[in-house]
């Protein structure tokens, strides 16, 4: 497939560089599919951790509340071995300091050929109808993953109230935040020193905004510190409208171990007139709440990539990477690129 194809964020040369074979793996930052997209565009895995698992410290912010990194590699088993080499607490993260931590550093344990064996999976339909042939493939997903011994259990949401727009809120807010920590820690010989100093750059560039805005830029600016009372009741509306209200409310209710749903569509093309052309795709749910989600491919449509996401609880990657695992090794979806005609 066409590696230029690859519209999905800061990870995406990373996901590039893994799918052709350039490396053996790559780390990737999210905060809402810039693991989970770039690594189903690339036909690769892709794991992004409970929030608090990985150090965030040196990664330039967007959403504190959601931003992670992760392992991509070309099957379950790197991803599984470099996550675990990940996972030290960290003093520069108070994430990782977080009471009720559970993380181990070796999660090659849940390598489990048979690990579908009697899970009970939650099959997310809100998250799968935004592409025909993408749902043709899933559904032959779900044909395979019931042949491995789980039990499937379709569900239609994961919550009853939307947080989109709670999350938007809280992004901007933790966008100014980070960004301006993020330059005070450059020191005083950097040019930049707050969002207010990098739009003005942005704005006396004759080339930076002649095809991008910054309206995030300059929406974030607008916010005030994070004691405000909309910041946090946005975010406190947003966590628990997808963590106990959402994705720990739904498993509980239908026993679930884990929930999974298509990854995205194929890769598409971005133009510089029409820009991205995003059909759909199911990493919110995981992302808003923090908790963990893991990517492998399912199949392809016209020689692109398409994958499948397992994701559940906070600190549950070990029954999400015995689940991927398992799939993986029942299907052997993963190929190395080529290139195909456009």
């Amino acid at each position: 497939y066409i590696l230029s194809r690859n519209p999905c964020g800061s990870s995406s040369g990373s996901a590039v560089a893994v799918s052709a074979n350039l490396c053996v793996l790559a780390i990737g930052t999210e905060t809402n599919g810039s693991i989970v997209c770039p690594s189903n565009a690339n036909g690769i895995v892709g794991i992004k951790p409970t929030v608090g698992l990985v150090s965030r410290d040196g990664i330039i912010p967007i959403s504190s509340t959601q931003d992670t990194a992760g392992p991509m590699a070309r099957t379950v088993e790197d991803a599984a071995i470099c996550l675990g080499a990940l996972t030290q607490s960290d003093p520069s993260d108070k994430a990782t300091l977080t009471e009720g931590r559970n993380v181990r550093t070796d999660y090659t344990t849940y390598l489990d050929p048979d690990g579908l064996q009697s899970k009970r999976i939650g099959v997310l339909n809100a998250s799968r109808d935004f592409h025909h042939r993408v749902s043709a493939l899933f559904d032959n997903s779900l044909d395979i993953i019931k042949k491995a011994g789980a039990e499937l259990v379709e569900i239609n949401k994961i919550s009853d109230t939307p947080s989109g727009g709670d999350s938007f809120t809280v992004m901007l807010y933790e966008f100014k935040d980070g960004l301006n920590k993020y330059f005070e820690s450059l020191g005083p010989e950097s040019k930049i020193k707050s969002i207010d100093d990098l739009i003005e750059f942005n704005k006396k560039d004759s080339i930076e905004l002649k095809y991008f805005d910054q309206d995030l830029l300059e929406l974030a600016a607008e916010k005030g510190s994070l004691e405000d009372n909309d910041y946090k009741e946005a975010r406190q509306r947003m966590l628990e409208n997808t963590r106990e209200n959402g994705i720990d409310k739904v498993m509980d209710e239908n026993k679930l171990d884990l929930i999974i749903a298509p990854t995205g569509s194929p890769a598409w093309k971005t133009d510089l007139i029409n820009g991205d052309r995003f059909l759909g795709g199911s990493s919110s749910p995981a992302a808003r709440a923090g908790y963990p989600s893991i990517t492998c491919p399912m199949g392809f449509i016209d020689g692109l990539p398409v994958g499948i996401s397992f994701f559940g609880k906070a600190w549950s990657e070990g029954t999400l990477i015995e689940a991927a695992y398992a799939f993986e090794q029942k299907t052997k979806m993963r190929q190395p690129p080529k290139f195909i005609r456009d």
